[in-house]
């Protein structure tokens, strides 16, 4: 939905058509009529994003990364010591892999209500001061019991986090910007990949315990403080609304505000409306993204939980060269995810970028199964990660494809939820008995990457031939975006391909 080419604070540049151009063309344009209308920022415009980037985007990252470094701390600490000090199992570590995204799993349900009744910076400040907390407490578990019991409650409080993000860069920023944007989110995952490796590094140099506290105890009270210290800074000053405080908004820039929130047509509202989650359900849309959703996290659940231990079988290597064979791996997945997503906006076909990163994916995954042992595998490792600019890519469809407020929060809540029973199986199907090849897991990720291909295919598809029918028979008034109208009920909007 854009504005008018009457704004004064725009230029709109109104070209014809190009009758050869198909109708299911993804584009950044209002495209009504047989016209197209392409928008160029103005430089007050301009200056008010920098602002908003300024506000948002280093805390963002921050929160995201050490997010992710929480997480994967479980990884890390297969190679810093944890089987002995705890005397843990390798099943049971597997069950501290999947039992984190049990929790994750099962907060989705009252953070799809929480998010949408509270502040979202003073909700997501809390949840990030409790689930440092945990980590803090994880430091001082001693038995298997106590880590399961800890690790759910880490995916429980962690559950919030992502779901609060996907929802903020729809508000902050237009639909032809946010392909990138959520890109940057999505690779900040990779790098708090890099950033868990890097400190566990250090921490494996200790060469032995300190203070009586064996290296992996360290590595969760490292980033637990760490983490408590965000959530504070998140609590006061995240930026979760286009008009906030922090940004200072000129006369000027709350009218680009207006013009800006009738393009990425988001509008909070504190009602529930569950007329939109009904009509979301009845949209095969939604069952595509979830099932390639649980297919490529999948293997993101194996590879995170499994990755330290997978490289160990690759050669003789120590825990630090272990961990530092890992980081590539983080670098890998952030080089594909903003790759991808660079790649999307520039050509403007979101599912075709995806289905590449699938292929790509895929041929890493084979290279794990089938290579033998040394380089050539590792190769095939860090091909895998493929999957990560796929995945971002997905999170970019419902970002940019989905309208009305309540039914965003449902398609976000519903794709990290399956996301969730995706990771929560991953490590499951890496079998103890198939060190070191995993052989079982390597061909369930294979299945995982082509069924993910498939469902960017046929999502596509259905989008497309709906953009058809709203060309071929454009509305004769644009809705009002402070109607929090849905996707379907605004004829007017075209999806992103």
């Amino acid at each position: 939905m854009a504005p008018h080419p009457e704004d004064n604070d725009e230029k709109a540049e109104v070209v014809h058509a190009d009758s050869s151009e198909t109708p299911d063309s993804d584009s950044t344009n209002a495209e009504k009529g047989g016209f197209q209308q392409r928008y160029v920022k103005s430089e007050a415009e301009k200056r008010y994003l920098r602002k908003v980037n300024i506000a948002f985007i280093p805390l963002v990252t921050w929160i995201v990364m050490v997010q992710f470094a929480d997480k994967a701390s479980l990884a890390i600490s297969a190679v810093l010591g944890i089987y002995d000090d705890t005397g843990i199992t390798g099943s049971q570590f597997s069950w501290l892999g999947s039992i984190f995204f049990l929790g994750y799993l099962i907060m989705q349900i009252p953070n799809q209500i929480l998010v949408q009744k509270m502040p979202i910076k003073r909700y997501l400040g809390v949840c990030i001061i409790i689930f440092g907390a945990i980590m803090l407490f994880t430091a001082m578990a001693n038995k298997f019991q106590e880590l399961l019991a800890l690790r759910f409650l880490l995916g429980l409080f962690e559950a919030t986090c992502l779901p609060c993000i996907y929802i903020i860069v729809p508000n902050l920023y237009r639909r032809e910007e946010q392909t990138f944007y959520f890109g940057v989110v999505t690779m900040c995952q990779g790098v708090g990949s890099i950033l868990g490796n890097l400190v566990a590094v250090g921490v494996s140099q200790m060469g032995g315990d300190r203070l009586g506290l064996a290296m992996w105890r360290w590595n969760h009270i490292i980033f637990g403080a760490f983490t408590v210290f965000l959530g504070i800074l998140c609590f006061f000053f995240l930026l979760d609304d286009p008009r906030s405080w922090v940004l200072r908004l000129t006369e000027e820039e709350h009218k680009i505000v207006d013009k800006r929130t009738q393009d990425n047509a988001v509008i909070r509202n504190k009602e529930i409306k569950y007329k939109h989650f009904i009509e979301a359900i009845k949209e095969p849309r939604l069952y595509l993204i979830g099932i390639a959703s649980i297919c490529i996290n999948m293997q993101n659940g194996g590879l995170l939980v499994f990755s330290a231990q997978l490289i160990r079988t690759l050669g003789d290597f120590t825990p630090t060269e272990s961990i530092l064979l890992k980081m590539p791996g983080g670098v890998a997945a952030s080089i594909f995810i903003i790759t991808a997503s660079i790649i999307a906006r520039r050509i403007r076909q979101i599912a075709y970028t995806g289905m590449v990163m699938c292929l790509i994916s895929l041929a890493g995954v084979i290279i794990l199964a089938a290579a033998p042992h040394g380089a050539i595998k590792l190769l095939g490792y860090y091909l895998s990660w493929a999957m990560g600019g796929a995945g971002s890519l997905f999170i970019v469809t419902v970002g940019t494809n989905v309208s009305g407020y309540s039914k965003k929060i449902f398609y976000n809540s519903v794709l990290v939820i399956f996301t969730t029973v995706g990771n929560f199986i991953g490590p499951l199907v890496m079998l103890e008995r198939e060190i070191p090849t995993y052989k079982t897991g390597m061909i369930v990720y294979c299945i995982g990457n082509a069924i993910a291909f498939l469902c960017f295919f046929i999502a596509r598809t259905l989008m497309a031939r709906e953009n058809k029918k709203r060309l071929e028979n454009p509305p004769t008034e644009t809705l009002d975006v402070n109607g929090d109208y849905t996707d379907q009920e605004d004829r007017s909007f075209i999806y992103k391909l």
